[in-house]
């Protein structure tokens, strides 16, 4: 059965590469939706069922530590997995992010196959969950 995804990333072009590396990786995704900020994703959230989010961290309006925050709180949005994809890889940020509950962290720029291991476990495919390149922080947590 097809899962839904969506994809937030102030940056459209972004979101169109993440777009692609998903009908690329052989997942049984179903529809993609997009949002440019957490209000966004927030509306998106409330008009369609998704299996997991990806979200940046740095954007306007509202960001994505406020949506993960919203998220979490939010009973019927709670166990949603939630992936981040952003430039900002120290140790800190991960932690951060692992406390307020995102599951995985994709480090930017990516290549198609992170995208594809972080996924992996979420879309209930059990084989090697890993990155190929040795960075433990990146995948799930």
């Amino acid at each position: 059965m097809a899962k839904n995804l969506l994809i937030v990333d102030d940056s459209a072009t972004i979101r169109g590469m993440l777009r692609r590396a998903i009908t690329i990786m052989g997942l049984d995704v179903g529809e993609v939706y997009e949002a440019a900020n957490g209000i966004e994703a927030l509306a998106q959230l409330a008009d369609h069922s998704v299996a997991a989010v990806i979200t940046d961290i740095n954007m306007p309006t509202m960001n994505g530590i406020e949506l993960i925050k919203r998220m979490k709180a939010n009973p019927h949005l709670k166990h949603i997995p939630l992936v981040v994809a952003t430039t900002d890889g120290s140790q800190q940020r991960i932690d951060e992010m692992r406390q307020y509950g995102a599951c995985g962290y994709i480090r930017k720029p990516f290549q198609p196959e992170q995208i594809r291991d972080a996924l992996k476990p979420l879309f209930g495919v059990k084989d090697n969950a890993g990155t190929d390149d040795g960075h433990l922080a990146e995948g799930l947590f």
